[in-house]
């Protein structure tokens, strides 16, 4: 037999990306798995199994048979670690596309535990976080020394992707969260300090705001020398970003009773529908870093985009979930993408996958 991947939340649309992005670059076999029943819709080399995450023994079980383990049943910041910590107790290598800062910063944690028991886990992996992550390490690299990062990213849509993005959106509007700023912590609120930047083709002119990201929080300790990490997210069309926006002046006891949480994400999901059939479901990154290169004051100016986000969420897990397979990505413990992934290995990857960062230096006069 060969080598068997166990993607848990492989029936939603991020899980099945990844499947089907490991079915084109990997000969390797997918179980999937979902909360029902489910015998329709399997390609090739693919399998199906129920799978209750509340079922200790079962998920133990579905691991111990697998010789990989994708997690991408979200909502993150709502999951506990019996995944993680299953996949470690079984030498397991473990990825997931955590999304939460608060579920992150908790995995991080199991690294030591992960380390002596020689076990690789990769957490956030995706597009935002996962290759905006890597796009800023290859950026740092480029420069002799780098002070400020500036991440912002543009959704058109659904970006492709399920009701779990939803509910993910306004669970972490809830509350306000920590960012780094000019060497200052800050306490910022979500979706404010609106900005209109400037992003490649077919996208424009957009209004980014803030929002709390898994970025912001393993950058800052990836590299410590950085003066500012700012992240921030808009959506297409434009009356999205008006009415989240509108969602951080409720109460935040409204946001937080699930009746309501979950009438908002079906609600929107089911507007972004009709919407996707004319902005599309593609994503825009631009990346920012200042810092300096050959003495003198220095700008990198990273861009990529695609017209799924989804399925670029897909390249960005089943590139790291490939190199680990064939044993080119092995690092024991628990990592963020930028410190587990090189920038060689991630250009590679994504080279194989059609998708290209531009980027250029520019360099600023005195």
């Amino acid at each position: 037999m060969g080598q068997q991947v166990l993607i848990i939340g492989g029936s939603g649309r991020i899980g099945r990306s990844v499947a089907n992005d490991l079915l084109r670059h990997t000969e390797v076999a997918i179980t999937l798995t979902g909360r029902r029943p489910q015998t329709t819709g399997l390609k090739p080399r693919q399998d199906y199994l129920p799978l209750p995450l509340t079922n200790r023994d079962r998920v133990r079980a579905a691991i111990a048979a697998h010789d990989l383990v994708i997690h991408c049943a979200g909502p993150f910041r709502t999951r506990d670690f019996t995944v993680l910590s299953l996949c470690i107790e079984q030498n397991t290598p473990y990825i997931d596309v955590a999304d939460s800062p608060d579920y992150v910063s908790e995995a991080l944690a199991f690294s030591q535990v992960a380390q002596a028991a020689g076990v690789t886990c990769v957490v956030s992996t995706g597009i935002f976080p996962g290759i905006s992550n890597s796009m800023v390490r290859q950026g740092i690299e480029r420069l002799e020394q780098a002070d400020h990062v500036h991440l912002s990213y543009l959704v058109a849509g659904s970006g492709g992707a399920g009701v779990t993005v939803m509910r993910t959106t306004f669970i972490e509007l809830q509350t306000s969260f920590d960012a780094k700023i000019n060497g200052q912590r800050r306490l910022i609120q979500p979706y404010s300090e609106r900005e209109i930047l400037p992003f490649p083709p077919p996208y424009g002119q957009a209004g980014v705001y803030w929002f709390n990201t898994v970025e912001a929080l393993t950058l800052t300790k990836s590299y410590p020398q950085l003066t500012s990490v700012i992240t921030k997210f808009g959506s297409l069309p434009n009356i999205y970003n008006r009415l989240t926006n509108l969602m951080t002046m409720l109460p935040s006891s409204w946001l937080q009773h699930p009746t309501t949480l979950e009438f908002l994400s079906q609600v929107s999901y089911a507007m972004t529908q009709i919407t996707d059939r004319f902005s599309g479901t593609g994503i825009a990154i631009r990346l920012v870093t200042q810092g300096h290169c050959q003495g003198q004051a220095t700008t990198y100016l990273a861009t990529v985009t695609h017209p799924d986000t989804a399925e670029a969420a897909g390249y960005g897990t089943g590139s790291v979930a490939q190199l680990m397979l064939s044993g080119e990505l092995s690092a024991p413990g628990v990592w963020p993408v930028e410190q587990a992934l090189s920038t060689a290995l991630f250009e590679k990857t994504l080279a194989t996958r059609g998708l290209t960062v531009d980027s250029r230096l520019q360099y600023v006069k005195d």
